[in-house]
């Protein structure tokens, strides 16, 4: 008969372990790029996860966590240690706005103008400042969301604009590929993108935060100016989905 205490412990040991191993990667990709660790914030991707498993990861010292869903993540929310600093990194419909305006550090995934102003509507409801990044899709993927990258700029101008809310820098999903070198190139875009954005001194904006770098390819994005990379895969292992 299985034990599940021995899964459960088997599964934290794994957690644990796999924690360490991206902590020493992403410690390794600042030595070649002559940056410091503290420069890069680890995100743990915790979607479809268990509560256990987030709780693991904490324990191993991760208060950086990122979902795709709005429900996800209202449901950890309310499970979870309140020191967490909770990243909506999925698509964000504007009718979900409300449910995590007050809840998370940072929203990922804005990529219209309609969006912010939604975002900024349900802050000045709850008396909070929206911290955004503007989702680009530099690869030009059709499967993929966000806007263009001739196009962020302006999008950017207008979102400064409103009112509770601050766009911090920017955000994209890099393409899926076996050799993450192929990825070099768009995190090189992005970097650049957010170097010219910055040159024009728009009020409310700042560029200080780049987020690319998924499971597969942080240690590139780190090399071209990853401030937070999103791992998921790589410290829970492969999602669980239920549909």
């Amino acid at each position: 008969m299985v034990n599940m205490n021995d899964v459960n412990n088997l599964a934290d040991d794994v957690i644990a372990g796999n924690i360490g191993q991206v902590e020493k990667n992403i410690l390794e990709a600042c030595k070649r790029a002559g940056r410091e660790p503290e420069e890069v914030m680890l995100i743990a991707v915790s979607k479809t996860m268990p509560i256990s498993s987030l709780k693991k990861a904490y324990e191993c010292g991760c208060r950086h966590f990122g979902e795709n869903k709005v429900q996800e993540l209202v449901e950890k929310y309310e499970q979870m240690p309140k020191d967490i600093k909770w990243h909506m990194i999925g698509h964000l419909q504007r009718n979900k706005v409300k449910y995590i305006i007050d809840k998370v550090y940072l929203i990922h995934s804005v990529d219209s103008l309609k969006l912010a102003e939604e975002i900024s509507k349900e802050a000045v409801k709850k008396n909070v400042t929206a911290h955004i990044l503007i989702e680009v899709n530099i690869a030009e993927e059709e499967s993929k969301f966000g806007t263009k990258r001739d196009e962020a700029a302006a999008l950017i101008e207008s979102i400064a604009k409103l009112p509770s809310i601050k766009v911090e820098g920017l955000m994209t999903v890099a393409p899926y590929v076996e050799n993450s070198e192929e990825n070099r190139q768009y995190f090189v875009s992005l970097r650049q993108l957010s170097v010219d954005i910055m040159k024009k001194n728009n009020d409310n904006v700042n560029m200080n935060v780049l987020s690319m770098g998924m499971t597969g390819d942080y240690e590139v994005a780190i090399d071209e100016g990853a401030t937070c990379v999103r791992v998921g895969t790589g410290i829970f292992g492969e999602r669980h989905y239920n549909s």
